[in-house]
């Protein structure tokens, strides 16, 4: 909205000149990111009080881990905070006529009314059931195929390297362009749709202690901006005696207006920031199913726009775990009675080991910067 609004005066009008620094994307990143913190910082302790007066509190396991007991009734739908600061900054300095950036935007959205439902319904039930979990399915499915189909099968006004690369899949550590795999696309557009819903189960499954599943994702957010700036990445220098683009020498996706991307993943770290300073341990305020399955949804968008589609499932690695943990749980418990883990998902396993909470949430976050590192090393190394 600002850059639409301000951006074309710098031209029009010689004083404002000054405007022009909105072409750029990398300060606009840095604007939506500090909004975001600052949006967040000011809003959250009148949010975390109108929670508490409402008493909008945490509903706990009763099989859980002893020490969540006194978790009970802490604030949460947290998560609604997260999303007015990652969305108001995305829409003020983003180009909101980017259809990647209104896909990112319209998934988080759709997915947080879900998760908002599944809250909803656990608070005035006062149980942990919520919104029966095939509803959950049919909704994320239903949002996520809908923005899916409208950017892979509807052509009109999308940019033409977009169109030549939508249905090539990125194989991590392997050249783009040596070695093309190309799916149809009434396989790879449920291929996509797929990749976003079970990302953002698998960030829901993940936030189960104090400011865990925020950090990963933050750390995902971060990798997926590098990427997204990298493959929109259209200016051109000198190897040898050609004239090269940054995502042609990595041999990478190139999708130049996928760029605007990074301001969406900027507004999602500063937002997250914003919300970690009351949600690190012992944390004031949770961000519930409204957060976390929007926040998911919201990278598994991301994952698919910057083809890292595959590369994902390494670099979300903490949440891709959890998710297996809680499958091979249920799965053996009902062919056998016996469990594997001492609870799933689990981080809950290591609780009952008798990790401290803290040293569980800092050890996973360590585990997602290494994924982190690894996959970025994935641009060079092919």
């Amino acid at each position: 909205m600002i850059y639409e609004l301000l951006f074309p005066l710098s031209r029009r009008y010689g004083a404002l000149g000054f405007l022009n620094v909105l072409r750029y994307v990398p300060f606009r990143v840095l604007a939506a990111t500090m909004t975001a913190m600052l949006l967040s910082f000011f809003v959250a302790p009148w949010f975390i009080r109108e929670l508490r007066r409402k008493q909008i509190g945490q509903v706990v396991r009763a099989d859980g881990p002893v020490s969540h007991r006194v978790k009970a009734g802490t604030p949460t739908m947290g998560g609604a905070l997260i999303l007015l600061s990652l969305l108001l900054p995305t829409a003020l300095w983003a180009d909101t006529s980017n259809r990647f950036v209104l896909a990112a935007m319209a998934i988080t959205a759709g997915y947080g009314v879900i998760g908002y439902l599944d809250d909803y319904l656990k608070i005035k039930h006062r149980s942990t059931g919520g919104l029966a979990g095939r509803w959950k399915l049919v909704g994320q499915t239903a949002i996520a195929g809908v923005v899916m189909s409208w950017c892979f099968l509807d052509s009109s006004g999308m940019p033409s390297d977009w169109l030549e690369i939508r249905d090539h899949l990125s194989i991590p550590f392997v050249a783009f362009s040596k070695h093309p795999v190309r799916l149809p696309l009434a396989v790879y557009v449920p291929f996509a749709v797929l990749v976003v819903v079970a990302t953002s189960n698998a960030v829901n499954l993940t936030d189960g202690l104090d400011g865990l599943a925020i950090g990963p994702v933050m750390i995902n957010a971060g990798t997926y901006l590098i990427w997204a700036y990298v493959a929109g990445a259209t200016f051109l220098f000198k190897i040898g005696s050609h004239l090269i683009t940054l995502p042609a020498y990595l041999d990478i996706a190139p999708n130049a207006a996928g760029a605007e991307l990074t301001i969406f993943c900027g507004a999602l770290i500063g937002s997250g920031i914003g919300f970690l300073w009351y949600n690190t341990y012992p944390a004031q305020v949770f961000m519930g199913d409204v957060g976390a399955l929007a926040l998911g949804g919201g990278l598994g968008t991301v994952a698919v726009f910057t083809k890292n589609e595959l590369l994902s499932i390494l670099l979300g690695g903490i949440f891709f775990v959890e998710a297996v943990s809680v499958i091979l749980q249920v799965g053996y418990f009902k062919m056998t009675g016996k469990r594997i883990f001492l609870m799933a998902p689990i981080h809950h396993h290591f609780e009952k080991l008798g990790w401290p909470e803290p040293k569980i949430i800092v050890r996973f976050w360590i585990i997602a910067i290494l994924l982190a590192l690894v996959s970025l090393m994935s641009l060079k190394v092919r």
